[in-house]
């Protein structure tokens, strides 16, 4: 699958070389980026995740301390509101090359549905499969609403810049909406399991850039297309920077 040219925002300020796009709805900029090249706004956007998932108390599955490096994010989006406060954002992993890798099949270890979620996984790979983790939207932001669907949004996009057919991710039941809005899945042969434990029912989620459109609203496919076209303006890396690691994403 090839990748478009890459516009970069301008190199000053906050977010400085990164992509952007501005999201109309919460008047917020959403910057994409590796951890390694932008680590003070991958720690901002992994902080605000905490504040969340700590929240709810369910800090255990952000696995904040395993990841904080950044060595196993590709690709983040985060969202800035107009005081350069971070909002919003969600993390990537992959190009996954093996099975094993993806960090979701854990939450079915030994469970009803995990050989089938590794089945439908492995048949992805070879077309190229993304994990999108970590997605949130600050509780105190007075469009949350708005940014979670700009969050939505951003995993089709990584798809996009990263090069790859698939998106793979899990969902509490109650955030379903919020994903199938953008062209998500839900994969009805895999059960729902408990995780991160007994209050949530989690199912897996999954994103095809061939027919997600058929899915997603026509709001969302608007917004999903003139976000693209910012993002993909003008740009200067080559095709393939982002997989190559020549870019601003390591490989």
């Amino acid at each position: 699958m090839a990748v478009e040219p890459i516009a970069l925002a301008a190199a000053e300020g906050p977010g400085d070389g990164m992509l952007q796009f501005r999201d109309e709805q919460s008047g917020c900029t959403f910057l994409a980026g590796s951890p390694r090249l932008h680590p003070r706004l991958w720690r901002q956007c992994m902080d605000g995740a905490l504040r969340i998932y700590r929240h709810y108390g369910s800090e255990e599955a952000l696995e904040y301390d395993k990841v904080i490096d950044g060595r196993s994010t590709t690709l983040f989006f985060v969202a800035l509101d107009s005081d350069g406060n971070a909002v919003a954002g969600v993390r990537a992993e992959g190009p996954h090359k093996h099975v094993d890798t993806v960090h979701a099949l854990a939450d079915w270890a030994g469970k009803p549905g995990e050989a089938a979620f590794r089945r439908m996984v492995a048949d992805q790979i070879p077309e190229g499969v993304i994990e999108t983790k970590a997605g949130w939207a600050a509780r105190e932001s007075p469009h949350r609403s708005a940014l979670a669907a700009g969050v939505a949004r951003a995993i089709v996009h990584s798809m996009t810049l990263l090069g790859v057919r698939y998106g793979v991710g899990v969902s509490p039941e109650h955030a379903l909406g919020r994903y199938r809005s953008s062209g998500a899945k839900v994969p009805w042969w895999i059960p729902a399991t408990s995780y991160p434990d007994d209050r949530y029912r989690t199912v897996p989620v999954w994103w095809d850039l061939r027919t997600y459109r058929s899915v997603a609203s026509d709001s969302q496919l608007r917004r999903i297309d003139s976000e693209l076209a910012e993002l993909t303006v003008n740009g200067s890396l080559p095709p393939g920077a982002w997989l190559r690691g020549d870019g601003l994403a390591e490989a």
